[in-house]
């Protein structure tokens, strides 16, 4: 027996999961068709200098990192933000704007196992680049919401933030950007209290502590309470009126935001105004987020470009779907076992085959020799639709048996009809 066993963090997918991923990846794909999203795959690998830059201090020490051949320095992608990022300033560098770009794939991080939660995970990732207006902004959050929608998800939520609030207030009481980035950080993590413990002006973590506090059910109540308590601080000002804008334009076209929370926070450095989270209360688990991110793609040598994003994790939603029992609305194609009575017909049986799957017919063809009674019982037990039962007295008038499962039945049909009366 082998003793190997796939590396901690990682796993192998089964078809049943397969089959889950495949349809999220086909509902991601075609949300990104009726936005106007148009596919890029990027590298695996990339210089850990791109990665690293605007990442946060947690996902830079959670990297899969190492040398090449070359002695280069390079990492597995932890998201795709980065890459997305680098792609904008070279190659789609003179591209009319907005670009709107959606990509599928791995990527890694070293946390710790848990569920829901692995070292190789699955992301949708969205990017609308090129628009600094409130319009994008919507236009991510509608995505997302038509996303969950198209999944079959439900009980799902939207929790919305600016993270333009919490720096405008750091900013104005003088504090840097290295103790806001670790301030950030903590407060993603809901660790108020390490967070605040880094600010050493008493007023600033009053103000601070204050918007941690402020609580109410309707949003909209919410961002006037926040318009209030940062009346005094004029970019905090500005943030909470753009997200007051936000809101609306959501809110307007039909998505519901369950919750707006002032202490929002992320821990990627690179955000600089809005920021949102999809979950299901009910396993308590972040679906995906994202937000603007308006310096990005500066610091990697472009030209100031605003933009927008939001990612998905595959393996999150193929858990919520298993929770939730929910049933997936996929095309249905017939799958039919071709087998022989006796091995003379093999071959003609083989072209049968063929004649069906040019025709958009699944075949499996009987290829482990069992006796016919063996092959149906086979074919019965992994729910196969119909069996072709090719034999020599058939073959000689240009028929076959076809054997229906579901009606547990079977009829000799002409091979020119075949393929029309498997499909109707």
């Amino acid at each position: 027996m082998s003793t190997f066993q796939p590396v901690r963090g990682m796993r192998d997918l089964l078809p049943d999961e397969t089959e889950i991923f495949r349809y999220l990846i086909t509902q991601a794909t075609k949300n990104a068709q009726l936005y106007g999203f148009k596919e890029v795959i990027t590298p695996v690998v990339e210089p850990y200098e791109l990665l690293s830059a605007k990442s946060g201090e947690e996902i830079r020490q959670r990297m899969f990192t190492f040398k090449d051949l070359g002695d280069r320095t390079v990492a597995l992608r932890p998201e795709f933000t980065a890459s997305i990022a680098r792609l904008v300033t070279t190659t789609l560098k003179n591209e009319p704007k907005p670009l709107r770009l959606f990509s599928v794939g791995s990527v890694y991080r070293y946390d710790e196992p848990q569920k829901g939660r692995y070292r190789e995970f699955w992301q949708a990732n969205f990017e609308l680049i090129g628009s600094a207006k409130p319009e994008a902004d919507a236009e991510i959050i509608l995505l997302t919401n038509s996303m969950m929608k198209k999944t079959g998800l439900t009980n799902y939520a939207i929790k919305l933030g600016h993270v333009g609030t919490l720096k405008g207030i750091l900013t104005q009481e003088g504090v840097d950007d290295k103790t806001q980035n670790a301030v950030l950080q903590r407060m993603d993590k809901k660790d108020y209290n390490a967070a605040l413990a880094l600010v050493s002006s008493e007023k600033c973590r009053n103000k601070l502590q204050e918007l941690i506090e402020l609580k109410s059910n309707n949003p909209f109540d919410t961002v006037e309470q926040m318009k209030a308590h940062v009346k005094d601080y004029e970019k905090a000002t500005a943030a909470v009126e753009n997200l007051a804008t936000i809101l609306k334009i959501v809110t307007d076209c039909g998505c519901e935001i369950k919750t707006v929370d002032p202490a929002f926070a992320r821990g990627l450095e690179y955000y600089t105004g809005m920021i949102f989270e999809v979950y299901i209360p009910q396993l308590d688990i972040a679906l995906g987020g994202g937000g603007r991110y308006d310096k990005l793609i500066e610091v990697f040598g472009g030209e100031p470009t605003p933009a927008v994003g939001v990612a998905y994790g595959l393996d999150r939603m193929a858990l919520a779907i298993q929770t939730q029992k929910i049933t997936l609305h996929k095309e249905e194609i017939k799958r039919v076992a071709v087998l022989t009575i006796k091995d003379e017909q093999k071959s003609e049986a083989l072209k049968i085959a063929q004649m069906l799957r040019e025709a958009g017919i699944a075949v499996e063809f009987e290829v482990m020799g069992r006796k016919t009674a063996k092959a149906l019982e086979f074919a019965d037990k992994h729910q196969v639709d119909y069996a072709v039962i090719v034999g020599e007295r058939e073959l000689k008038v240009g028929k076959v048996v076809l054997k229906d499962f579901k009606q547990r039945q079977q009829t000799e049909v002409a091979l020119t009809e075949l393929a029309t009366k498997i499909k109707a």
